[in-house]
């Protein structure tokens, strides 16, 4: 027989201000005006074609998509990404859910980051209270307002907390409306609210780092900005609010958003800065429904755009330009280069630091203004 599954509910969760958080937002964060770093003449050369096709890509009304890891959250470079915000560089934003996770702790509490493996053997990877509870909840009252993953945690930061309907105004919306497209977004928070004692009103969470957050800016310069996590993948799991109806139904949203800037995405560019998973997954995927509807309706498929990934792994002295390279070159295993290469369009590869990466970029871009 299947043995039945674990029941997460029974999980005890800690406060957050008891873990032994490694990195404080305050000690690690990059200055968009400091100097940038000295980078590599081949690097350099490819820092300033991105910020020429990202210009040119702006004075068309091209998309540039900005997609990043989590280490580039955790390397201190928010406030570059909000320069970019700012400055209208980029048009949508686009991380994994440990990106989510790390902005969130930085802005509410100034401190992130927790050891593994000590965690892991206590039971306590991931298992704080704070974090698993205040993400649901802003997926859980987005859901209501039919939005994704990363606008609702982005408003959640930038005003401080919810305002959730009441347990009997979900009731009669549910019994007056059971086949409504929000229905099963309302029965889950119901449900959690019944499960949690969560009361309808508000419920303020104060996020006093909310400057420093990616998301919370995005919201404020009413860039879009989404969430591309995995189910089991992210701390959230580790939590009895934990409801992958609510982490999926959000990012199913943010799905279907990414495919919007990937349609504007003719004569613009992709910065994949850091992710060499969820970036090229997800958009190698996005941009084939965008291609099918595309054709469907008598246009022509996406091109013309610019990919530029960086990493820090050995690219094998590599030009993607010049297409995929042979099976004896170590580049040919870089898949999330491979994958990209294979969207259309021209690709590069800079084997470069992320925060030095958008340091030059930013100052090339500052030039060109």
């Amino acid at each position: 027989m299947i043995p039945p599954p674990l029941d997460l509910k029974k999980v005890k969760v800690y406060p957050l201000a008891e873990r032994a958080s490694m990195s404080r937002i305050e000690d690690i964060l990059v200055s968009p005006d400091a100097p940038p770093p000295e980078c590599s003449a081949f690097n350099r050369a490819l820092v300033q074609q991105a910020a020429a096709k990202i210009i040119s890509a702006r004075r068309r009304n091209a998309s540039v998509l900005f997609m990043y890891g989590a280490h580039l959250v955790k390397n201190g470079a928010s406030a570059l990404v909000e320069r970019l915000m700012a400055k209208g560089w980029v048009t949508h934003l686009a991380t994994n859910g440990a990106g989510s996770i790390h902005d969130w702790e930085f802005a509410f509490q100034n401190w992130s980051t927790e050891s593994v493996e000590q965690n892991v053997a206590t039971g306590t990877f991931g298992t704080w209270d704070e974090t698993g509870r205040n993400l649901h909840l802003a997926m859980l009252a987005g859901a209501l307002r039919g939005e994704g993953y990363g606008v609702a945690l982005g408003r959640f930061i930038h005003e401080d907390g919810v305002t959730l309907p009441t347990a009997e105004e979900l009731e009669k919306s549910l019994r007056n409306e059971p086949s409504h497209p929000l229905a099963p977004a309302r029965a889950e928070l119901l449900v959690t609210m019944r499960e949690h004692g969560l009361r309808g009103g508000r419920i303020e969470v104060r996020h006093p780092w909310k400057h420093t957050s990616i998301f919370a800016n995005a919201f404020r310069h009413q860039l879009p900005i989404t969430v591309h996590p995995g189910i089991g993948y992210d701390i959230i799991a580790n939590h009895p609010m934990f409801n992958g109806a609510v982490i999926g139904r959000a990012a199913g949203l943010d799905f279907q958003l990414i495919g919007t800037a990937i349609d504007g995405l003719d004569g613009g560019a992709v910065l994949s800065v850091g992710s060499a998973i969820m970036a090229p997954q997800v958009f190698e995927k996005s941009i084939s429904c965008v291609n099918n509807l595309r054709l469907q309706a008598g246009r022509a498929i996406v091109r013309d755009h610019t990919f530029f990934v960086v990493d820090l792994q050995d690219g094998g002295n590599w030009d993607w330009s010049q297409g995929e390279p042979p099976k004896d070159n170590p580049a040919y295993y870089l898949r999330f280069c491979k994958s990209f290469s294979r969207m259309g369009g021209t690709m590069h590869y800079l084997q470069c630091d992320n925060v030095v990466f958008l340091q030059n970029l930013l100052h090339e871009l500052a030039k060109a203004a």
